[in-house]
């Protein structure tokens, strides 16, 4: 039996796409649909290189909800902060590693946040980041091994430092920088691409040390600290193996802009939307 499991085709995906007026070639906004369900949150004492704060495992049933396909490209970033600004200012081409079609990075999460306001205002749909627990929930995709493809990664459809192994997968390519978002031509069972390595992603929520309390209906879980560090689920082209698993949590505070950041947006789904997709 293979390693992993990969999906190549995504032509049985439902999805919208957001029209962006401006980005020409470029990849459009898919924004896919994620249908709600139970799932079990966190990683199990057992799993190769877990942290503590990855427990401990509870149950979580999230709502139904659309996400983007991919993390948000600069393409996409360019037309929407050329947009009304909503709260505050943002650059328009703050990424280091350039490229139409790689994810946008150099952007703190208070720019994530106006990305979203941004969108929602020109949209009327009700854009923002994921909740951890939505993040999870759509990375894992049904699946409870490490990744969404199996119980080991490879360069092969990931891009993070390939120096590295995790539980007698493969050494592989270093890459030294982000790719473009639909490089792999991969998808996990949900028909979402990117969720593991390439750039860390904000979530909405602020960080806890532990799942001790946490929300257990996919809400977003905060705090009353407007300062409070923000958590961030992915990994990165820049980090090992390990720090892409499906559970994995690390966090920055809002402020931070970095090359190994960037977000994903999703988009609550009201019922005329979940009916077209029904």
């Amino acid at each position: 039996m293979p390693p992993f499991t990969i999906r190549k085709s995504l032509a049985a995906t439902r999805c919208f796409t957001e029209p962006l007026e401006g980005l020409g070639d470029a990849i459009p906004l898919d924004m896919v649909l994620i249908n709600g369900g139970t799932f079990t949150m966190g990683s199990p004492e057992d799993e190769p290189e877990r942290d503590d704060d990855e427990g401990p495992q509870h149950e979580v049933t999230v709502p139904t909800f659309f996400m983007g396909r991919y993390p948000v490209t600069q393409a996409q970033w360019r037309v929407v902060a050329e947009m009304p600004q909503a709260s505050r200012e943002i650059e328009v081409d703050p990424a280091n590693f350039k490229g139409p079609n790689r994810p946008v990075e150099q952007v703190d999460w208070y720019d994530a946040v106006e990305f979203c306001q941004r969108l929602a205002k020109a949209s009327g749909r009700s854009y923002r980041l994921p909740s951890e627990a939505e993040w999870e929930y759509a990375c894992r995709s049904g699946i409870t091994t490490p990744f969404s493809f199996g119980k080991t990664l490879t360069t092969e459809i990931a891009n993070y430092n390939g120096n590295y192994t995790y539980n007698d997968g493969p050494k592989g390519e270093y890459r030294e920088e982000t790719t473009p978002v639909d490089h792999f031509e991969v998808a996990n069972a949900f028909g979402l691409s990117d969720m593991h390595g390439n750039v860390y992603e904000w979530c909405q929520d602020h960080w806890h040390d532990n799942y001790d309390g946490a929300p257990l209906d996919g809400s977003a879980w905060l705090t009353d600290k407007e300062g409070a560090a923000r958590v961030r689920r992915g990994g990165s082209w820049d980090y090992t193996p390990r720090f892409c698993r499906s559970a994995y949590r690390d966090f920055d505070f809002p402020g931070v802009r970095s090359d190994i950041i960037g977000f994903r947006v999703v988009c609550s789904a009201p019922r005329t939307l979940q009916t077209e997709f029904s």
